[in-house]
């Protein structure tokens, strides 16, 4: 099991974490919601919980909930430019389709 982040996305969310101040690592997860089914979750983790488990690569703590670690292993985490648009890119391998915004997922394992 492992989540991963690409060169990008690690620098962004060091940056983050540096301005921010504070913050243990990532969380990365999914939730009911979105236009199909699922919705991924990003947010600071500040406390560690019992249930979470912690993947570190290149120096960040990626942090995942045991529910949601089944839908988000062996995801990539990337940070895209695109013209004037620049945000996190979820390269998902358990994804059987998502939405055109690229938030919201349905997963094979749903099926």
């Amino acid at each position: 099991m492992a989540i991963t982040m690409s060169d990008s996305a690690a620098q962004r969310v060091q940056t983050f974490l540096t301005n921010r101040g504070k913050g243990v690592g990532l969380r990365l997860g999914v939730r009911t919601s979105g236009c199909s089914g699922m919705a991924y979750v990003l947010e600071f983790v500040d406390e560690l919980f019992d249930e979470d488990t912690v993947f570190e690569d290149k120096g960040v703590k990626v942090i995942v909930d045991a529910k949601s670690l089944v839908y988000l292993d062996g995801t990539e985490l990337d940070f895209v430019k695109e013209g004037l648009n620049e945000g996190f890119k979820f390269n998902n391998p358990n994804i059987s389709s998502e939405c055109g915004c690229g938030e919201s997922l349905t997963s094979s394992l749903l099926s």
